[in-house]
């Protein structure tokens, strides 16, 4: 007597098992890929690095606890997709940012491109436009800047910096509360590749 399969699996339609269970397969021409015009791709970073040049002046905890041109990398990096893209997105912005400030020149650099690398290939893995993981994402991404960051500080440039992690979790949290936000306006600048 031949038993027949529980479930069985199949590339082109989904199916369901005895418990009426749907399986369903992403694949990676399935997952949607977006661009952006080229005035958009060089106006919001613009924009974000301007800001955060320029809003401690009237928001003191501004620069404590909010990373806009990171909140730019991530989203670029997760629309786009392409590893080489977040890269290129990641330094760019990270190199702009560093002329503005008195460190050396790549230190933001480093830690915007790995975020960059790290952010397009996690978005091809995840669905990047819920909420709940735009917020882990986002969380993540932050922590794992400011590690990347102060590790390039003390280590490679000698500078002595301090390293809080109630301060960095608590800038974790209001970057991605942050990130939502910016996201969901951003969201609108999309088109499809």
């Amino acid at each position: 007597m031949r038993r027949e399969p529980r479930w069985r699996l199949s590339p082109q339609l989904p199916e369901t098992s005895r418990n009426k269970v749907t399986v369903s397969y992403t694949s990676r021409e399935q997952i949607e890929v977006y661009r952006f015009s080229p005035a958009v791709a060089v106006a919001v970073p613009l924009l974000a690095i301007f800001l955060q040049a320029f809003l401690p002046r009237w928001l003191p905890f501004f620069s404590t606890y909010i990373d806009l041109p990171l909140l730019v990398v991530i989203f670029f990096a997760m629309a786009r997709r392409s590893q080489v893209s977040g890269l290129v997105t990641g330094a760019c912005i990270g190199l702009v940012q560093d002329a503005l400030t008195q460190h050396p020149l790549g230190v933001y650099g480093i830690a915007k491109t790995v975020v960059g690398y790290g952010a397009s290939s996690l978005g091809v893995k995840l669905d990047v436009e819920s909420v709940p993981t735009r917020l882990l994402v986002t969380t993540g991404f932050y922590v794992v800047h400011q590690i990347i960051y102060f590790t390039v500080v003390r280590a490679l440039v000698g500078l002595n910096l301090d390293w809080s992690w109630q301060r960095e979790l608590c800038s974790a949290a209001a970057n991605a509360l942050l990130g939502v936000l910016v996201f969901a306006l951003m969201d609108r600048l999309k088109q499809r590749a």
